[in-house]
């Protein structure tokens, strides 16, 4: 019987080669190292199926696993190293299926770590989902979605799936459970076996929703249900007011809207843009890095509606993290797209790949506003995973934009609907090492008119592809949406209305508190590049040049900072040299390179200044607090700790909305420290033995210091101009005040050489303003005109001690 099955196996190996290609998804935490007769691996399957069996022995080899169709010895005996839960459906239903050996022989596997130690086994619990394709209403079914609906199909059934869905197979790899474990906490009875079968059976069914996604809805029944919502049947009624010809008129428009807006996933679009962006990513890019996955597909794995909202860069933005999520082995999500992306044929593709589109503004649209609502309400309900862009648009200066609220108010009155399910946010960095708009968002920022996309710009684009170097995909900590309201509002499930979800008083504050908190959280988990350290350091120079050595010299310590005191644990820092990087960056043509009789001297030239600020202000957040403290250093023959950190702490409270940074004062005070250890390890600074610290007189130890400090150099000189102007105007409207501000900004840049449109924005500067008010740097009197508090003479003071002379006579005169 052994050879019989050994032989049927030998014979379908070849046309599963040809007929089966895998996607594998490898869990991190799976330990693969260092197993043997004491320390095997086992496998357990969903179904016990010969085109299981040799997709996951193909899958194996790759990976350099051990082969599941081989036996293992355990002192003397012998067992199969694949379990597997259930057996074919038989092909005629007078015959019953029969059981698998999977419960005998797990229970048996138990019994032998009682009888000996020193074994260690563990059980690798292994999906294997075949298309990926998600079920749908059964009256809308086609030949693709009957096969892939059989939770156990007959051979036959089996054969047409091999033949269909083959091409388009996952093979998960989840951590493995430790035998062993499971012998000393639980016993080694049948009763054991049965609940890790038990466990596996339900890991598998969540992984495979989580692969394939809930069962899709047509268009046509997402209108019906929608025209069938009562906020929606309730606003048609007031809208027509009891006329029939005017109630006909407005569902006419609504159903407009709803075609507008919604959605048409074909999961055929996923597989061919899966296909065509595997191809396009290595073509453009030296590689995608991905970091902290495995939380994203944990949460899938607990059933969790998941809210992707990433920041916003690039066009890219849409296809990249798309794709890095089909690659995680989940499905993808629908999409939140500008209208101004609904262009043929590009709106069409968009939307069938799961985009629905929504207007820039819908204030005063109620029907519009209404329905849009109850669409993401019913995604949600239905257990769609959403993404959308909390920015509202892509970032023109590099920087965070300050988030907009609309999309997160309305997933949060999702849950006011009733939903059961946790809602949870995942942060996305997204990051590159060029993006392709960059040239257009300068010209924009100059005062050009931002041109509609169009098919003619996609052809242009496409055109132009080249070498983009790396491009950064980092998932950051979740938000657990129902946690934070527990929080925020203990009684807030008082509010829920299955029928009418409204708008609580809590709703607004809570919403905008949330989305800072989405903000800070994608900041936290930046990637560092060599294209945005590079472009940092030549604009913390005078003329934008430094020598190759020296670039890579800092470069060095610029890494060193963040490895030993890092901005936060979530981000990821390259691992290689600076000078590694530098050469890399060299071959993407983002620099200038001189030679001389000393060496090569690398510099900016003018239109690449503009571009490497784009990319500097990418992490310029990550180096704020330790550029403050070398610039508190720098400024001060000696200083204690205690007036350094306050220093600090000061500087960060006033700049953490504008650069949407983390730290509390307890944290400020730990990086502080940190980073004071970490530049005395380097010899850069000294303490004395009454506890201040000064730097060491040493030309190469100030120039590192002086380079690191200039990061922070424009965000202190714009506080010192609110400060200036504040303490001489006071009483001083809103409004003057960031004329005025701006005003004084432009003379600076003009002066210092500062070309940067973030400088002299008046968004910022009035961000700027808001935050001084809210931290109590700036009152108001009775008139709501903005006076000077007691506390803005220290801050007006720090910031004039820590800039230039040249700096502080301009903003005087």
């Amino acid at each position: 019987m052994f050879l019989l099955r050994k032989l049927f196996y030998f014979l379908l190996t070849l046309p599963i080669r040809f007929l089966v290609k895998c996607k594998i998804v490898k869990d991190e935490h799976l330990d693969t190292d260092g197993y043997s007769n004491k320390n095997p691996i086992f496998y357990i399957l969903r179904h016990q199926s010969a085109s299981d069996l040799l997709s996951l022995q193909k899958a194996c080899k790759s990976l350099n696993l051990p082969d599941p169709l081989a036996k293992v010895n355990i002192n003397g005996q012998y067992f199969c190293r694949t379990l597997c839960l259930e057996k074919p459906t038989p092909l005629f239903k007078w015959r019953k299926a029969g059981q698998t050996s999977a419960l005998m022989e797990g229970t048996e596997i138990l019994k032998q770590h009682q009888i000996d130690s020193k074994i260690h086994a563990q059980l690798v619990p292994v999906n294997i989902v075949w298309g990926r394709k998600p079920n749908k209403e059964k009256r809308n079914a086609n030949v693709g979605t009957i096969l892939a609906d059989q939770e156990s199909p007959t051979w036959l059934r089996k054969l047409f799936i091999v033949l269909f869905l083959g091409r388009n197979t996952m093979v998960r790899f989840s951590e493995g459970v430790s035998f062993r474990y499971m012998a000393d906490k639980y016993g080694t009875s049948t009763k054991t076996s049965k609940k890790l079968l038990r466990v596996a059976r339900f890991h598998f069914y969540r992984q495979t929703i989580a692969a394939t996604g809930p069962r899709l809805m047509h268009r046509q029944q997402m209108f019906k249900t929608l025209l069938a919502n009562p906020s929606i049947k309730k606003l048609l009624e007031d809208e027509s007011q009891g006329d029939k010809k005017q109630y006909i008129k407005v569902k006419k428009q609504a159903l407009s809207i709803m075609d507008e807006i919604a959605g048409d996933y074909r999961e055929s679009m996923i597989r061919v843009g899966e296909r065509i962006l595997h191809w396009l990513w290595y073509k453009i890019y030296n590689g995608i890095e991905v970091s902290n996955a495995k939380t994203l597909r944990d949460l899938a794995d607990e059933g969790h509606e998941i809210i992707y909202v990433p920041c916003h860069r690039s066009h890219m933005d849409y296809l990249l993290l798309t794709y890095i999520i089909y690659q995680q082995g989940l499905v993808t999500p629908r999409i939140a797209a500008g209208i101004n992306l609904n262009f043929w044929p590009a709106g069409p593709i968009f939307r069938k790949a799961g985009a629905f589109f929504i207007r820039r503004s819908f204030r005063g649209n109620r029907l519009y506003s209404t329905i849009f609502r109850e669409y993401l309400g019913l995604l949600f309900e239905k257990g769609y995973s959403v993404k959308f862009y909390s920015e509202g648009g892509r970032s023109r200066t590099g920087k965070l934009l300050a988030p907009k609220t609309g999309m997160l108010a309305m997933s949060i009155q999702s849950l006011l609907r009733g939903i059961d399910r946790p809602l949870t946010l995942v942060p996305v960095y997204l990051g590159y090492e060029h993006v392709m708009e960059v040239g257009t968002y300068h010209k924009e920022l100059s005062g050009s008119q931002k041109k509609n996309e169009s098919i003619l710009g996609v052809f242009k684009a496409i055109k132009n592809l080249r070498n983009y170097g790396k491009g950064y995909v980092n998932f950051g900590e979740p938000i657990n949406i129902n946690q934070f309201l527990n929080q925020q509002v203990p009684d807030w499930k008082k509010d829920i209305d299955p029928i009418d979800p409204q708008k609580p008083n809590w709703l607004t504050p809570k919403v905008n508190l949330l989305a800072d908190q989405v903000m800070i959280a994608i900041n936290k988990c930046a990637a560092l590049n060599g294209v945005s350290l590079i472009a940092l350091i030549l604009h913390a120079t005078k003329n934008k040049a430094m020598s190759r050595n020296e670039l890579a010299t800092q470069l060095d310590f610029f890494l060193a900072i963040q490895k030993l005191a890092p901005y936060s644990e979530q981000m990821t820092i390259p691992l290689c040299s600076g000078a590694k990087l530098l050469d890399d960056v060299i071959a993407l043509d983002k620099v200038d390179i001189n030679q001389d009789s000393f060496g090569e001297i690398i510099s900016l030239s003018e239109s690449a200044i503009l571009e490497m600020r784009y990319y500097r202000n990418n992490i310029l957040h990550t180096f704020m607090l330790p550029a403050l403290v070398c610039r508190v250093l720098q400024c001060n023959t000696k200083v204690n700790i205690d007036t350094l950190t306050q220093e600090v702490q000061r500087f960060i409270s006033v700049l953490k909305n504008d650069l949407f940074l983390w730290q509390t004062e307890e944290m400020i005070e730990q990086q502080v420290h940190a980073i004071i250890s970490v530049l005395a390890q380097m010899n850069i600074i000294k303490g004395s033995k009454a506890g201040f610290w000064s730097i060491v007189n040493n030309d190469d130890n100030k120039a590192k210091i002086a380079l690191l400090s200039e990061c922070a150099n424009e965000s202190l000189q714009r506080l010192h101009i609110i400060c200036s102007l504040v303490k001489r105007l006071s009483p001083i409207g809103k409004s003057e005040l960031e004329e005025k501000v701006v005003s004084i900004a432009k003379r600076l840049s003009v002066l210092n050489n500062i070309n940067a449109p973030e400088f002299i924005d008046k968004k910022a500067q009035a961000s700027l303003i808001q935050t001084m008010k809210n931290e109590q740097f700036i009152g108001v009197d009775d008139e709501g005109k903005l006076i000077s508090n007691s506390t803005l003479d220290l801050l007006k003071k720090s910031t004039a001690n820590l800039i230039d002379i040249s700096v502080l006579q301009s903003v005087a005169r």
